[in-house]
């Protein structure tokens, strides 16, 4: 296409920034292509001509990042050879960090793994990748070549966790080495080319006081919660999609006592436990044949005859949550899992459906009866428009009034407004109400001071930046 062409009509009074700015693109992208093809024959040579010892480098356990840098530039420099000005002094480092992380890494979107202040990469085909920094998803300059350059990182992804995607199977669900979660979705499903949404698991673990320090919570509730862990209160963490609940499950499961068996189960392992009795669970899609898939319904199902003392299930999204509940209600206290809910009373909702995916014909009431006599305790978890996260309800659930579930606010955060830099501000209160469950904290040995829920005007430490540490 010629610039003429690209231009179209232009707006006689902007027709020059736009040729500026068409000359400037064309031009980006004869670079481009320029670095692509040196990139290509050092790739080339590097496959074709290295000594054993280079190879020993390249594929060793644990890589010398210097010495791998070290080998691709002598490769790079005898490319240059025959064309010294294909690629200026100043840009042959970044040419060879590149090559590093095409060869060794996940290609483009490696430089945006190793940067901490990105907690989500979203790539939606190839010219155009995503990157969530302190709640804030822009466009980033990272590019990919074309459709295969993707796929061809998919596969790097797939590979070392057995996973398998193509036309026939265009989606699946995989984690990287350090946790973080994977989707990957391409055509002909996706339209736009290959896309992968990448959301990063923190490079250590959080704890309460974390939280507290973010304003997620305030002290009073984190005692509570501590408190609930303890005396074995089966929990619900529910709230919507990068809203936190991963972190917040991985901050309560840090309460349970060493001396505990914990079986966690998750589609795509991400939970980190620190306890030593730990068996983590994960489950399988189907083969090329359609065979072999592992659901985590089954996988719950197996829990129960492994003496869990508590089971944490990633996310209850269908059928397991039937099971998750007759897990909570036959000894199995003290059980947790998360949701996808917007209110406290929508998650109910939700397990309500989730049973009913199940494929037993149950009645309504039976179902409300076996959810309000297994769950007990809603945290529900929110991200704010600033793109904070906050724990907005904590939400006993009571017992049955005709053929609805009852339910009380123990504690909530309470929004007042937003300041000039477009900071939501407001504060956690304690509503005053005393959960049914205390005879629980007393048989558990867990005490809490008479005045504990007493309201209070707590105000939550909204001069702390909560955006770029959930998932």
């Amino acid at each position: 296409m010629t610039l003429l062409e690209r231009l179209g009509r232009p707006d006689q009074e902007n027709v020059q920034v736009q040729i500026f700015t068409a000359m400037t693109t064309e031009a980006a992208e004869v670079v481009d292509s320029a670095f692509v093809n040196i990139k290509k024959k050092v790739h080339q040579r590097l496959v074709e001509e290295m000594t054993p010892s280079e190879q020993m480098i390249m594929s060793a356990v644990h890589q010398d990042a210097a010495a791998v840098e070290q080998v691709i530039s002598s490769y790079l420099e005898k490319v240059l050879e025959d064309d010294p000005f294909a690629v200026p002094v100043s840009e042959r480092a970044n040419v060879v960090s590149e090559l590093r992380d095409e060869m060794l890494g996940l290609g483009p979107i490696e430089s945006l793994l190793r940067d901490p202040s990105v907690t989500e990469i979203m790539v939606n085909g190839p010219k155009k990748v995503f990157a969530e920094r302190m709640g804030k998803v822009k466009l980033t300059d990272v590019r990919f070549h074309d459709d295969a350059h993707v796929m061809n990182i998919i596969e790097r992804i797939l590979s070392p966790i057995g996973r398998h995607i193509d036309e026939s199977t265009p989606l699946v669900d995989a984690r990287l080495k350090d946790g973080s979660r994977v989707n990957i979705i391409i055509p002909p499903l996706a339209l736009c080319g290959p896309c992968i949404t990448i959301r990063k698991f923190a490079e250590k673990a959080l704890s309460v006081e974390n939280l507290i320090s973010f304003g997620t919570l305030n002290r009073k509730m984190a005692d509570f919660i501590k408190a609930c862990i303890q005396a074995r209160v089966n929990i619900l963490v529910s709230g919507g999609t990068g809203s936190g609940k991963t972190t917040t499950l991985n901050v309560l499961s840090s309460f349970i006592p060493e001396n505990e068996r914990i079986v966690t189960i998750e589609d795509a392992a991400e939970l980190k436990l620190q306890q030593e009795h730990v068996v983590t669970l994960e489950s399988r899609p189907a083969n090329i044949e359609g065979n072999g898939q592992i659901t985590i319904r089954d996988l719950v199902k197996n829990a129960l005859r492994m003496r869990p003392d508590r089971i944490i299930v990633g996310e209850v999204r269908s059928g397991e949550a039937l099971d998750m509940l007759q897990a909570m209600n036959t000894g199995h206290d003290g059980s947790l899992t998360t949701a996808h809910a917007n209110t406290p009373r929508d998650a109910l909702s939700r397990l309500e459906t989730m049973v009913l995916m199940a494929g037993f014909e149950m009645p309504v009431r039976a179902i409300r009866e076996q959810i309000s006599s297994a769950l007990e305790l809603i945290l529900q978890q929110s991200r704010l428009k600033d793109g904070t996260r906050k724990i907005t309800y904590i939400t006993e659930v009571q017992h049955m009034e005709g053929d609805i579930i009852t339910t009380q606010d123990i504690f909530r955060f309470e929004q007042t407004g937003m300041d000039e830099n477009g900071k939501l501000t407001g504060h956690f209160v304690a509503t005053g109400m005393q959960p049914s469950f205390m005879e629980k904290f007393q048989a558990n040995g867990v005490n809490l001071p008479e005045d504990f829920f007493q309201p209070d005007d707590y105000v939550s430490r909204d001069d702390e930046d909560t955006r770029g540490f959930f998932r």
